[in-house]
């Protein structure tokens, strides 16, 4: 197995600067990474950077809390789009999956999907880690219906990032046909060969390099 592909490498703290983007992006073609995953302020540079090569431009919307409105992620999301990302992570309304107000849940995602449309992935990102394992079900459910390519588990900005026991629960939920991410706390090949016999075809790591030794 191609272990490379199935990363997203990535770089999402508040103080990153130009160099560390630049480095990032060297180390995604250098390695073969499925993509680079940037804050959207970075985004236009990391197309620039990654355009002769094979790796996607991968960002997030509604980062961290998710508790934008379905607008907001909308416009953040073709704005990403027209700057160059192929790729976009956005993060549910996670006090609206708490209240059980699932149609609010649901527009929310269909907002991004919507808005990317023919035009990048979506993986929606279901913070785990404040989830009961029946709300991790309503969520990855919820983000099938709205036409999610993916679920995510965990922005890795809350109380912990990806368990097994969190990605099988998802890949169950989602069946056969949507992507599973496992994000977060992924920190060596035993850990990421954990999450993929778990079900997850797709890894979002800061220790990609690590990994792969």
């Amino acid at each position: 197995m191609n272990f490379a592909k199935l990363i997203d490498h990535t770089l999402l703290l508040a103080d990153t600067n130009e160099k560390e983007i630049i480095k990032l992006c060297q180390e995604a073609k250098q390695y073969g990474f499925a993509s680079a995953v940037v804050n959207p302020a970075w985004v236009s540079l990391s197309a620039e950077l990654l355009s002769a090569s094979d790796v996607n431009v991968c960002t997030v919307i509604g980062f961290p809390l998710g508790a934008n409105t379905p607008e907001t992620k909308a416009f953040e999301t073709k704005n990403a789009i027209e700057n160059g990302a192929v790729e976009v992570d956005t993060v549910i309304n996670i006090g609206a999956l708490k209240d059980k107000n699932d149609a609010l849940v649901e527009e929310d995602i269909r907002s991004v999907v919507d808005a990317a449309k023919g035009k990048a992935l979506v993986k929606v990102i279901i913070e785990s880690c404040l989830l009961t394992n029946e709300e991790k079900v309503r969520a990855c459910e919820l983000s099938v219906k709205a036409g999610a390519d993916y679920v995510k588990t965990s922005t890795g900005f809350s109380l912990h990032g990806a368990t097994v026991e969190d990605v099988a629960i998802m890949r169950r939920a989602v069946g056969p046909n949507i992507g599973v991410k496992a994000s977060g706390g992924v920190k060596n090949i035993e850990d990421m060969k954990a999450m993929v016999d778990a079900g997850a075809t797709r890894i979002g790591t800061s220790s990609a390099i690590k990994i792969l030794g």
